[in-house]
């Protein structure tokens, strides 16, 4: 999981705080897929399910790293809706490729801010991806294996901007954050 940030132009102008994700960190996807198959080559599916994962933004002032990191983390509800375009069978392997929309809920965005904690972004608990990738089916005896890397990106801006009333600057540092997720999937069907 990752973010694509805008930081704020003020940035540029003065000394303010400059944000990055300091580093990917793994999480865990577990969907349910349902296929449907309009055409030989074309498949049409719906898998809907869970995610958990967490991200980490640093903050940086005059290139020096300013206090905590700001640790986001997310629990999902997915429901993707993908169309996914297969190639020729080769002995037992087909490659194939998959793109469409993915509606995303997070349960885990914070509704208020936590004195104990010191987290002070907020993100918008509703998201809309595109994603798009490709794989390979093996069909194996008893049943398919897939191996697909697919890119989630999110499309509008999920940062609240309400400010934390103690440290407004966090917020301030960003002008645009979208969602990024790389998803590594393997399917049993």
């Amino acid at each position: 999981m990752d973010f694509n940030i805008t930081p704020s132009q003020q940035y540029l102008l003065s000394d303010s705080l400059y944000p990055e994700v300091s580093k990917l960190n793994p999480g865990i996807n577990i969907q349910i897929v349902t296929d449907l198959r309009p055409a030989k080559y074309m498949d049409i599916r719906f898998l809907p399910g869970v995610s958990f994962g967490q991200r980490n933004i640093r903050y940086y002032k005059n290139q020096v790293l300013y206090n905590d990191q700001q640790r986001l983390e997310s629990s999902f509800l997915e429901f993707p809706l993908l169309l996914k375009l297969k190639g020729d069978r080769l002995n037992n392997v087909r490659p194939y490729v998959i793109g469409g929309i993915n509606y995303r809920y997070d349960l885990a965005a914070k509704k208020d801010f936590d004195d104990e904690k010191p987290v002070y972004l907020r993100i918008k608990k509703p998201d809309l991806y595109y994603e798009f990738g490709g794989g390979l089916d093996f069909y194996l005896p008893y049943f398919k294996f897939s191996i697909e890397l697919k890119m989630s990106n999110g499309i509008s801006d999920i940062l609240v901007r309400e400010v934390s009333p103690k440290h407004p600057e966090y917020v301030n540092a960003i002008e645009k954050m979208k969602s990024q997720i790389w998803v590594l999937s393997f399917h049993f069907e």
